[in-house]
């Protein structure tokens, strides 16, 4: 692990006058690449493992093959509150720059181990061992990115323009899964299915770990923050420390539980959505959700300055108001919706909705811990509800058509919705009552 630019534990800050725009700008981008390879390699198994399932398990029912891959990717989310808690620990002890150092690392070597890997024929239950092990690396990574990186451009940026250069965070996170997206497109555009099936599938994996090594080179030049180098030698990150902010912890659990699952609903599973439901063909759903996800990243620094004008309750409100009121109305609607630009436009609005969730989140979240427990206070409870709520969405909804009652499921998140809603309601303003700011 590099740390020859990291700032040892009780250093002395760089004094706010030195350290200029153009220097927290630069920092603020070499976070940011990295957030976006780490979502581009998290996102590449989910479009690929169509192609490699057969290569790691056992010839059979292409079904059971697919299940397999399926319960490894969930795996990999389970992960993610241990990396959470982990790296959260680690970036609040030895730095939020030394944390992003280790999280690339750590998709880095998850990605190589998926690429390089050979399949069950040549060395047997090894295969899928291989795949499991990789995987576990790469939910312990993205668990532990959120909170780090939420942390770290929320004080790199200034207090203006925090809400601002925070919300790039969901910006390289869609674009990571968009950039999954069009690796898949190219392709299959360029080899044939036998390819694909047979090596064409590592090819992506190994984009990935160079395009790491890309995102390593530009970390070792970003700057620690200015909070964590003053006040990092005052208190120690633990979990009783952690403890002692339940209505924080709390608060952010609250927070995330409608939004996740909005998110969630309105990006992953739509695209099932659209096909299984509303009888759309897969070309014609991959293309909305293309469409849909590219305005929706542009989206966020729009709102997410917006939020530095009016505040972050202000927009949080708007989110809970308009998506308990619009979620089964818009769901309902899509149901019966047969054309591209109806659908489009229905998801683009529920995704315009969304953003007032997802541009602000990670800067809301920062602002309500201390420096010394911020990342851990910020990437544990939010990867914990991420896994409950977001991680069994589709689950979920998937369960309410099997029984024919699929209007549940939009009642289910509309329930969501409604109880971050109270939590929006009754929270403080974190622009105005910031611990970035006071601390």
């Amino acid at each position: 692990m590099d740390n020859s630019n990291a700032l040892p534990i009780g250093s002395a800050a760089v004094p706010a006058r030195e350290r200029t725009t153009a220097s927290r700008i630069k920092s603020i981008f070499s976070g940011s690449v990295g957030n976006m390879v780490e979502w581009y390699d998290w996102y590449v198994y989910a479009a690929f493992s169509l192609y490699f399932a057969k290569v790691f398990f056992p010839k059979g029912d292409t079904t059971a093959q697919l299940l397999n891959t399926a319960a490894i990717f969930a795996v990999g989310f389970l992960m993610r509150p241990i990396g959470g808690w982990l790296m959260g620990l680690y970036a609040d002890r030895a730095g939020r720059k030394r944390a992003l150092m280790a999280s690339v690392y750590l998709m880095c070597f998850g990605s190589l181990i998926i690429a390089l890997s050979p399949g069950y024929e040549t060395i047997g239950v090894g295969a899928p061992i291989l795949l499991v092990f990789a995987r576990l690396l790469q939910g312990l990574s993205v668990g532990g990115e959120y909170g780090t990186s939420a942390t770290y451009l929320s004080e790199m940026a200034t207090k203006e323009r925090r809400g601002f250069f925070s919300s790039f965070q969901y910006v390289t996170l869609i674009s990571g899964q968009l950039i999954a997206l069009g690796v898949l497109i190219v392709l299959q555009q360029f080899l044939t299915s036998e390819q694909l099936y047979a090596w064409g599938w590592r090819i992506p994996f190994a984009i990935g770990a160079l395009c790491a090594i890309v995102a390593l080179y530009l970390r070792r030049g970003m700057e620690e923050t200015e909070s964590f180098t003053k006040k990092a030698k005052a208190k120690e990150s633990t979990m009783r420390t952690l403890l002692r902010h339940p209505k924080e912890l709390m608060t952010v659990v609250g927070l995330t539980m409608g939004g996740t699952l909005a998110f969630y609903t309105y990006t992953t599973y739509m695209q099932k959505y659209l096909v299984n439901t509303v009888g759309m063909s897969i070309s014609d759903s991959t293309t909305i959700s293309a469409a849909t996800l590219f305005l929706f990243m542009c989206l966020q620094p729009v709102i997410g300055g917006l939020s530095d004008k009016i505040g972050r309750r202000p927009i949080l409100i708007a989110f809970g108001i308009l998506g308990t009121l619009f979620t089964v109305p818009i769901l309902t609607t899509l149901h019966t919706i047969q054309t591209w630009w109806g659908a489009f436009f229905l998801i683009m609005a529920a995704l315009i909705i969304v953003s007032g969730y997802t541009s602000i989140n990670a800067v809301v979240k920062a602002e309500l811990f201390p420096t010394e427990i911020r990342a851990l206070g910020v990437g544990l409870p939010y990867a914990l509800t991420v896994s409950i709520f977001g991680g069994t969405a589709e689950y979920i909804a998937l369960w309410f058509k099997s029984i024919g009652m699929e209007t549940g499921y939009y009642w289910y998140v509309t329930a969501c919705i409604a109880v971050s809603l109270l939590v929006y309601i009754t929270m403080k303003d974190t622009r105005k009552h910031s611990r970035i700011v006071t601390d």
